[in-house]
Formats: structure tokens, C-alpha cells, sequence
């Protein structure tokens, strides 16, 4: 076989595969459809997101609605759904919960690692953990408990570290996971077998204490994640 008939060989091949690609991305948007969540939400009439609902009292945390920052509005999605709160309990812990809930566009979840060090944390420590949750029907809930800390300068001029516990997961119907990759695994093959682009979502707890105070911290976090998930998330083998 001539050069010349080789690199025609390999055009067309070229030209079958990227025609072959396009019907595909054809065939997936006019077949598929969107998934339900695994979070207990309500349709907002005329609008492309859901309304979210964590709780307001738990154990003997109070909370405070906060609104989504209108930059977080602007550079999600469109279809992107939030909740967030901000608990606090009579001994002085404190955390902050927060849901983003996907719609088509899958970009609404991103990979944490990109969001704290652009505030300043750096990651000391990451470690998956079990945290049981209890109700009608209890489950094991995969979470990553990340240890970051921070420097910050006070008004006198003098530095202060402090550390951090972040906690998150992923979930959809049917599903928890505290992996990002195998999100994104799931949803591809949801996607391809099924035609359903699963609506994930992305819940995470931030609380910040003195270093050396991360484990007692984690778990008043871990009492008020386990009392309030049942309030807002469906269990996997039941979420409708």
C-alpha cells in the first residue's frame, strides 16, 4: 500500500469516527432524560430548579437560612439547585452545611480539591469514614473528613493558624458515594446504558476550631450530620 493510499485510508478513518462521535452526542440528547435526586426536594412551578430544605433545628443546634452568593448564581448552571445553613449549638460549635444539586449540565459539581485552596486551606490530612445514619431505614453513609488549616492575620498585625474539618459526599437516587470518581463513573454509565443523566448531589459541612482540636470538633460535625441527613436525604435503597 502506497503513502498516499495510506493516508487516505486514515482521513476517512478519522472523518467515520468523529461522524460516528456526533451521532452518538445526537442520539444522547434526544433519548435522554433526567434523572430524580436522592435528596428530599420540591418542584418550584415555572422554574428549572428545586427548592431544598435542610433543617432548621437539630439535636441542640439552632440554624440561620443563608442565601447562595449572587457569584456562585452567575458561574453555575442555570439548573444548579442550593441549600445552605448556618448551625450553631449553646457550647460554641459551629458548622456550615451546604447542598448544590445538579440539573443536566454535570458542571455544577466540581472537584473539591479546587475550591479551598483558592481560600487560603491547605489539606493536612484526607481519610474516608463510615457515619452511621439512623430512621426508617438506616444505612451506612461514605463521607471524606478532610483536615485543612489556614493562616490568618489579625487586626494587631500577628498571624493565627487555624485548622479546619471538611466533610462531604455525593448522592443521587439510590446511590451515596464519598468519591468523586466514581460519580463520575456512575453517571457515565448511567448515561450511556440508560439514557439518564443522574442528578447528583454535592453536601458538604465546613467548621474551623483551634489546631489541636480537630477530633472532639469532628465529632459534634459527625453528631449533626448523622440527626440531620435523614431530615433532607433519601436512603439509597429507597430514594423515590
Amino acid at each position: 500500500m502506497n503513502d498516499a493510499r495510506k493516508k487516505w485510508l486514515l482521513f476517512l478513518t478519522a472523518l467515520a469516527l468523529i461522524a460516528g462521535t456526533a451521532g452518538a452526542l445526537v442520539w444522547l440528547r434526544a433519548y435522554q432524560r433526567l434523572g430524580e435526586p436522592g435528596l428530599r426536594a420540591v418542584t418550584v412551578p415555572g422554574s428549572v430548579v428545586l427548592k431544598l430544605a435542610l433543617p432548621e433545628n437539630v439535636l441542640d443546634f439552632t440554624s440561620t437560612n443563608v442565601s447562595t452568593a449572587q457569584v456562585v448564581l452567575d458561574y453555575l448552571p442555570k439548573d444548579t439547585s442550593f441549600a445552605q445553613r448556618y448551625y450553631s449549638a449553646p457550647d460554641g460549635a459551629w458548622a456550615m452545611a451546604n447542598v448544590i444539586l445538579m440539573g443536566a449540565d454535570r458542571t455544577s459539581i466540581h472537584r473539591p480539591e479546587y475550591c479551598l485552596p483558592g481560600q487560603g486551606w491547605q489539606i493536612r490530612d484526607q481519610r474516608e469514614v463510615k457515619l452511621q445514619i439512623a430512621g426508617e431505614t438506616p444505612y451506612e453513609l461514605p463521607v471524606q473528613k478532610w483536615t485543612i488549616a489556614n493562616t490568618f492575620t489579625a487586626p494587631d498585625g500577628t498571624k493565627q493558624s487555624v485548622s479546619g474539618l471538611y466533610v462531604f459526599w455525593f448522592a443521587t437516587k439510590n446511590q451515596v458515594t464519598a468519591d468523586f470518581a466514581t460519580m463520575l463513573k456512575s453517571m457515565l454509565f448511567s448515561q450511556i446504558r440508560h439514557g439518564v443523566v443522574q442528578r447528583w448531589a454535592y453536601v458538604s459541612y465546613f467548621t474551623a476550631c483551634p489546631p489541636g482540636q480537630e477530633e472532639p470538633v469532628f465529632d459534634r460535625v459527625k453528631q449533626l450530620i448523622t440527626a440531620s441527613a435523614p431530615e433532607f436525604q433519601l436512603p439509597p435503597t429507597a430514594a423515590k
